[in-house]
């Protein structure tokens, strides 16, 4: 069968991109390599009956009305807040660095002024601020940094903070009040009944076809389709031809406990400094579910393996643009998502780059028809 898309992946940017064009009266066909849909922020309930993330937590948050607004068709959403903690020491105290972190780690009693003023006294001013390392002193100091970011960030990347983009660090605030909340976006909240149905019913339409289990690059002249929408790495699909885009991977540790009921005081705890982890989360704080047992996910960086990060540094976005300008003369297909256009994105942002690839499709198609192409 001739499809008007080919797309490359079921993760959010090629889901998004489906149901779109779906929508707009194309056919689709969705493969990924993977035996389920979702990508990476699939979930399912493991042998005890809890629900879990194979690949780690996923937690939905946006200040974008037009994106939550649009998964909200999809699903209906349970209101949640995540909190961390940081083992520092002995000591449990919260992430991001707040007022309440302060007066744990140095045993002080600090008003929110005297907060601001500790940190104003303490931050090693840099100009310009190129690196992470740059970001962490500037904001909180030599201390804090060693405290909470060196160490989790040899783990997380194999890098120093001095090695990686400063756009890494500047995504952990730093508060002078008491608000222990990992993020402060308008809507935060989780699909009330999970991702993977959330997903089922984005690429329900008549006009999707789905196949799982499928390597694209095992059979690339098989697919018949007008254009490609391509989510996975970009350099992949270029066959490596100026070598290898550096990703970050992960392996994780889930294990079940029956005897406990919880084993965290919050959703997820990290390890700065601390085992070979970084962090562990309990996934009923996640999900909101009732279980007389839990379920936990310890998560170990690895240099790899699948691939699940760009790694922000200078050489390697000049190596990626190599990538883009070819990506940009390839005539019949889009390069959409993470790892297709070599980004950290947050879930959200995935969504707002395929929503609006879709529409430029979708306006292409338009302005090609109303030509009589």
């Amino acid at each position: 069968m001739q499809y008007d898309f080919l797309i490359v992946g079921a993760g959010f940017a090629g889901a998004v991109c489906a149901e779109q064009l779906a929508a707009a009266g194309k056919t689709c066909l969705v493969i990924d390599r993977r035996d389920h849909i979702g990508g990476n922020a699939f979930d399912r309930y493991d042998e005890a009956g809890v629900m879990i993330h194979p690949y780690g937590p996923h937690i939905f948050h946006t200040n974008s009305a037009r994106i939550f607004e649009y998964l909200s068709r999809f699903t209906e959403w349970r209101p949640y807040e995540h909190r961390v903690l940081a083992k520092v020491g002995d000591k449990l105290v919260p992430l991001p660095i707040n007022r309440t972190t302060l007066n744990m780690l140095y045993d002080l009693d600090l008003t929110e002024t005297e907060a601001a003023e500790f940190l104003e006294r303490v931050r090693e001013p840099r100009d310009p601020v190129r690196t992470s390392e740059d970001v962490v002193l500037n904001s909180v100091g030599s201390d804090l940094c060693e405290k909470f970011f060196r160490g989790y960030t040899a783990k997380q990347w194999g890098l120093d903070l001095s090695e990686l983009s400063a756009g890494v660090a500047a995504r952990i605030p730093t508060r002078t009040n008491d608000d222990d909340r990992y993020f402060t976006d308008t809507y935060q909240a989780m699909p009330l009944h999970g991702y993977a149905a959330m997903f089922e019913r984005m690429l329900s339409a008549p006009g999707i076809k789905v196949e799982l289990g499928v390597d694209y690059f095992a059979d690339r002249e098989a697919y018949n389709a007008a254009h490609i929408i391509y989510t996975g790495p970009i350099d992949r699909f270029f066959e490596y031809r100026f070598g290898k885009l550096p990703y970050r991977s992960l392996s994780f540790d889930h294990e079940h406990r029956a005897d406990l009921e919880w084993v965290q005081q919050t959703g997820t705890i990290n390890f700065p400094n601390d085992f070979a982890y970084t962090r562990i989360t309990e996934f009923k704080y996640i999900t909101g579910q009732s279980h007389p047992g839990t379920s936990i996910v310890r998560e170990y960086p690895a240099a790899e393996g699948d691939p699940y990060y760009p790694i922000p540094r200078p050489e390697n976005e000049a190596l990626f643009k190599q990538y883009d300008a070819l990506a940009r003369e390839t005539t019949g297909v889009t390069f959409v998502g993470r790892l297709a256009q070599y980004r950290y994105y947050n879930m959200d942002q995935v969504v707002g780059a395929a929503l609006s690839a879709a529409e430029k499709l979708i306006e292409r198609d338009s302005k090609d028809a109303a030509r009589g192409e």
